[in-house]
């Protein structure tokens, strides 16, 4: 499976009586992978799983299994399934069980799994960090094939990491706004919740550096950074939701609890950052 370009995580859009709107979502995953992004990731967190039913999280991903199949794209989940090509896996949380234990349990994954791994990397939410030597291990086991990397920072191990990654390991920007600096450094690419709005940017930003032009990456990231934080000024996925159903995208910017909607001052903000040209090639920008 080839883990290079833009990945959505997407959201799941619920109707004015609260509930998921499979019809809805269809037509968002397939106007990603129309916009030219490499694949989709259901039920991340972005998806709002926990607060999914078990029918519901299973008709989401009925329903993004077969766009990623019509569109012959690549579809990763947060949760074990059958029709993912791919399992978003998770740093055990809360536990800590140190860079030993952390090796000890993907080990366990990969020998049981159906498919390859994707390794969440997210030390806010897990309360464990990971060197790069303890991820080179992780990503010499068999049928593990990257890495959401979302530290929250740009720093030394993702550096030391890109310079002598495992070979056919993927690191991926988890970070929307360290995705420029991280695909200069070598990563193969981002699963971006801010790349539901400016969708074919976010494609070509990733085009950009893989073409070798620094100067339309750059102009690029100027443009992109600021939206990718203002969609994040707010839990994740509140401020997206609000600035896609302002759009006319999706019927309810509503998430559940424990999440609350959107300011209003942080929509106004997202709207403000969104650029008003549409691209369909580099040479359009």
């Amino acid at each position: 499976m080839d883990l290079t370009g833009v990945f959505v995580p997407m959201i799941t859009p619920f109707d004015a009586s609260g509930a998921v709107t499979y019809s809805v979502l269809e037509n968002l995953a397939r106007e990603m992978l129309e916009a030219g992004v490499s694949g989709l990731v259901a039920l991340g967190t972005t998806g709002e799983p926990s607060s999914l039913t078990a029918d519901e999280q299973r008709g989401v991903l009925e329903v993004l299994a077969r766009v990623c199949r019509d569109r012959g794209a690549p579809l990763i989940s947060g949760v074990a399934s059958p029709g993912a090509d791919a399992v978003l896996s998770l740093v055990p949380p809360f536990v800590r069980p140190g860079p030993e234990g952390v090796v000890a349990h993907f080990t366990a994954l990969a020998e049981t799994s159906a498919v390859p791994l994707v390794v969440y990397h997210v030390p806010a939410r897990t309360g464990q960090a990971l060197d790069a030597a303890t991820l080179r291990r992780i990503g010499a086991l068999d049928r593990v094939i990257g890495v959401k990397y979302a530290t929250g920072a740009l720093d030394a191990d993702v550096v030391a990491l890109l310079a002598d990654p495992p070979p056919g390991f993927a690191v991926l920007s988890g970070d929307d706004v360290f995705l420029s600096p991280l695909l200069a450094l070598g990563a193969t690419g981002g699963i971006l919740a801010s790349a539901h709005l400016a969708t074919e940017r976010f494609v070509a930003l990733h085009r950009a550096w893989q073409d070798g032009d620094p100067a339309t990456a750059r102009k690029l990231t100027h443009e992109l950074s600021p939206l990718s934080a203002a969609l994040f000024a707010e839990p994740n996925p509140a401020v997206v939701k609000a600035v896609l159903h302002a759009r006319g995208r999706i019927p309810t910017a509503a998430v559940r609890l424990p999440l609350l909607p959107a300011s209003a001052a942080a929509l106004d903000r997202a709207q403000r950052l969104i650029p008003t040209a549409r691209i369909s090639t580099v040479s359009d920008l």
